[in-house]
C-alpha cells in the first residue's frame, strides 16, 4: 500500500527478523510500521530495541485489539502514533505522512 504511494518499502515477518533488516538498512529507514502485538517479540520490545540503535527513528504502531490489550504490550497509547485496524489506504498514507513531518518517536 505504501509502495503504489511512492515510498520505499522493506518487510519483515516479524520482530526479530525487522531488527535483522534493519541492521542491514542502517541509516536509510525514515519510519518503521509496525504491529504492537508480532510472534516471538511484540510491537513495544521492537521499537525499543531499535531506538537503541538510531534513537531519532519514526514510528508508527497498527493493531486491532483494544488499548488495553495494547498497553499489556508494552506500548503507551498517549504521545505514541498510532493507526487502529480496519485501515484504508488513504488512512495509512495520512498518517504515515503525519509521522514522517513529525519530531522523533521515543520508546513506549
Amino acid at each position: 500500500m505504501l509502495a503504489i504511494n511512492g515510498y520505499t518499502v522493506v518487510t519483515a515477518p516479524d520482530g526479530q527478523e525487522a531488527l535483522n533488516v534493519f541492521e542491514q538498512q542502517r541509516g536509510r529507514v525514515d519510519l518503521v510500521v509496525t504491529d504492537v502485538v508480532m510472534p516471538h517479540m511484540h510491537g513495544g520490545e521492537l521499537a525499543q530495541r531499535l531506538l537503541e540503535i538510531q534513537p531519532d527513528l519514526k514510528l508508527l504502531y497498527i493493531s486491532g485489539y483494544t488499548e488495553d490489550a495494547i498497553v499489556r504490550h508494552g506500548v503507551s497509547v498517549a504521545g505514541t502514533a498510532f493507526l487502529q485496524k480496519p485501515f484504508t489506504l488513504d488512512g495509512l498514507v495520512k498518517k504515515v505522512r503525519e509521522v514522517l513531518g513529525a519530531p522523533s518517536a521515543r520508546a513506549a
